[in-house]
């Protein structure tokens, strides 16, 4: 069977292509806007079957969804391998989809997972709301900011409390009305985020697709709501990791490593990692040893050596271990202690 193979060169407005066959030859090439409309012309006309890929961007997840249905198989570069095998001194839009094309058409294609549309969705909406836990945390420093700029007393802890706020506003003397104005205003978009962040936690719970697998995850003492749902949809497929070392790697929990002549050299962590899910799982790490005595153990055992955050980096490692083997058994977590009496 003749197959023909597509390399895309996606970009914001506009998407570069190349359609070459098996043995190397140009059908065609060209560039197409990036639109739903001109994308289906385009795929109308294309000569089948056809295997088609193009670098993971900002841009591709929409791109991808419209096409596969349309192609024999489409693939997604992982666009830090890519740069290093497609590196030369003559680059623009037209070069990169020939290239493309023929790593894919070569089996050379460096490829990266691409989750199924519904866990991507899924995973905006948390992204989404971890911002407005952002944004909600920075609301509630500007008005303690506030406060200290103009000398006003008040008490730290109740703060944010509702009731506090209005009797503060009420009964605080020799501040500047701007300032009331600035705290209320501040007080306003910090209910607002926090609304938003508490709805949008709660139609994520109640998912189907994911509702099982995070009450395994919970069942990891340490392991809250939120680190759960970060691991089921960052990771999605748990399967696609071969090892713990992988996972943890992809976490981004790991040094860098550079050996050469027999000499190791163990930088500091990587930027290439997946850096919601090393967030969630750091701060995950800090508070887990307090209601998990195998983890307590982890983190005593290396803060012992001089280095609290080496000790959490350990926890979190540990963390990914559990959750790893808990996501793919699909079984509750069983400590050490209770396996052994069993």
């Amino acid at each position: 069977m003749k197959v023909y193979y597509i390399g895309l060169d996606v970009h914001k407005k506009n998407i570069s292509y190349c359609i070459k066959t098996e043995n190397g030859k140009i059908i065609d090439e060209g560039r197409i806007a990036a639109n739903r409309a001109c994308l289906l012309l385009w795929a109308s006309h294309l000569p089948t079957p056809w295997i088609g890929a193009m670098e993971a961007t900002l841009f591709t997840g929409w791109i991808y969804d419209f096409l596969k249905p349309q192609a024999l198989k489409l693939e997604v570069a992982h666009p830090q391998m890519l740069k290093a095998i497609i590196a030369s001194k003559k680059k623009n839009d037209q070069v990169d989809a020939r290239k493309i094309a023929d790593l894919l058409r070569c089996d050379l294609l460096p490829t990266c997972y691409m989750a199924p549309e519904k866990i991507r969705e899924l995973r905006r909406v948390l992204r989404y709301r971890n911002l407005m836990v952002r944004e909600a945390v920075r609301m509630k420093n500007k008005m303690s900011g506030l406060l200290m700029e103009v000398g006003g007393i008040y008490s730290k802890k109740r703060l944010h409390g509702k009731k506090y706020f209005s009797h503060l506003l009420e009964s605080i003397e020799d501040v500047p009305e701007s300032v009331k104005d600035l705290l209320l205003l501040s007080r306003a978009n910090f209910e607002m985020f926090n609304r938003i962040q508490k709805r949008l936690i709660e139609a994520l719970h109640h998912e189907p697709l994911i509702s099982d697998r995070t009450q395994r995850l919970m069942t990891i003492e340490g392991v809250g709501e939120v680190t759960a749902l970060s691991w089921v949809l960052e990771v999605g497929n748990p399967l696609r990791f071969g090892s713990i070392k992988q996972a943890i790697s992809y976490c981004g929990l790991c040094s860098a490593q550079k050996e050469s002549a027999g000499k190791n050299h163990r930088g500091p962590i990587s930027k290439q990692r997946n850096k919601h899910l090393q967030t969630v799982l750091i701060e995950a790490a800090k508070l887990a040893p307090r209601w998990n005595a195998q983890l307590a153990e982890v983190y005593e055992h290396e803060r012992h050596k001089g280095h609290h955050n080496r000790a959490t980096l350990a926890v979190a490692r540990k963390l990914v271990s559990y959750m790893l083997a808990v996501d793919r058994r699909g079984t509750d977590f069983i400590p050490a202690a209770k396996a052994k009496v069993a």
